[in-house]
């Protein structure tokens, strides 16, 4: 049975793809496919390696019922194009660099998170807008742009992939 594989990824890991990646845990659990679908975050750099997301992110996920309790920041790393399916990028810079860093031969496929939903527009286009230095509305907003986002890709996984 195969088993579709997901790295969520943004600039620190510890605001949208640690997100992202709640979201998609507890849709992936409550459809009962932890067993057909897994997902993981990193971040471009290092600066935050270890760390729990930020609080900000943590709060507005938990108040949706989502849970980042366990996640901790990583950093990206040339191994998780081959052990991933999929390496979604929150926004075009990372995409940018994503695909500067992926390997000719690599599995793992580089796709924009919310090219899975391009009926979703953002004040930045197609960008999940990083809300980091920003306020909690922005982190707010953001959570919306990624669970509408989640819903979309859910589909496209469960099509392509089981």
């Amino acid at each position: 049975m195969a088993k579709a594989r997901v790295l969520f990824v943004c600039t620190g890991n510890i605001c949208r793809s640690p997100t992202a990646e709640a979201v998609m845990r507890k849709i992936v659990t409550d459809a009962g496919l932890r067993d057909r679908i897994e997902c993981d975050s990193a971040g471009m750099g290092d600066w935050h390696a270890g760390r729990a997301p930020d609080p900000r992110a943590v709060r507005a996920a938990s108040l949706r019922g989502y849970d980042m309790v366990e996640i901790r920041a990583r950093k990206l790393s040339r191994p998780d194009f081959a052990d991933f399916d999929l390496v979604i990028g929150m926004d075009g810079g990372h995409i940018e660099e994503l695909k500067k860093l992926r390997p000719c031969k690599a599995r793992g496929q580089v796709a924009l998170f919310l090219s899975f939903s391009p009926d979703i527009a953002s004040s930045d286009g197609a960008d999940v807008p990083d809300p980091y230095n920003g306020s909690e509305s922005d982190f707010e907003y953001a959570l919306d742009l990624i669970e509408r986002g989640i819903s979309s890709l859910f589909a496209a996984l469960k099509r392509d992939y089981l």
